[in-house]
């Protein structure tokens, strides 16, 4: 199957939940399923909220490997993107992805210590549909 960029972002934009990977102190893999990204750049730069003081945050502060995974349910197709997360504290950053209602999570506002985006860069990426799989690279 030939896999286009098109259909990665079809997928992806399609889905309101992210499953976000991580490594752990012990070495072994860590899932967690968040909100789709605040912000994304074709399929090799997204975006996410989250709590500075998550687990998942420090995780990636000692280990930037990461993955990404969307997924339709119903089609049974999917999208792993694997790459690095950059933990982002500046204000510039925080305050691109921050949204009406976010004091909700992050009661100070944009400048609320415990709030950081998480900047995921894809290098390379695995898309399954219709019982195959093609790997490719993200440039």
């Amino acid at each position: 199957m030939q896999v286009t960029t098109q259909m990665i972002n079809e997928l992806i934009d399609s889905r309101n939940v992210s499953i976000v990977g991580s490594v752990g102190q012990d070495g072994f893999p860590n899932i967690k399923a968040m909100l789709e990204p605040r912000k994304r750049d074709g399929i090799k730069t997204f975006w996410f909220t989250t709590n500075t003081s998550s687990m998942r945050v420090a995780q990636f502060r000692a280990n930037p490997k990461a993955c990404i995974y969307f997924f339709d349910r119903d089609t049974f197709r999917g999208v792993m993107l694997q790459g690095s997360m950059e933990v982002c504290e500046d204000a510039a950053t925080k305050e691109m992805i921050w949204r009406e209602g976010d004091t909700l999570y992050y009661r100070e506002g944009v400048t609320d210590p415990d709030y950081c985006v998480l900047r995921f860069t894809a290098v390379s990426g695995r898309y399954y549909a219709e019982l195959s799989t093609s790997s490719f690279e993200v440039n």
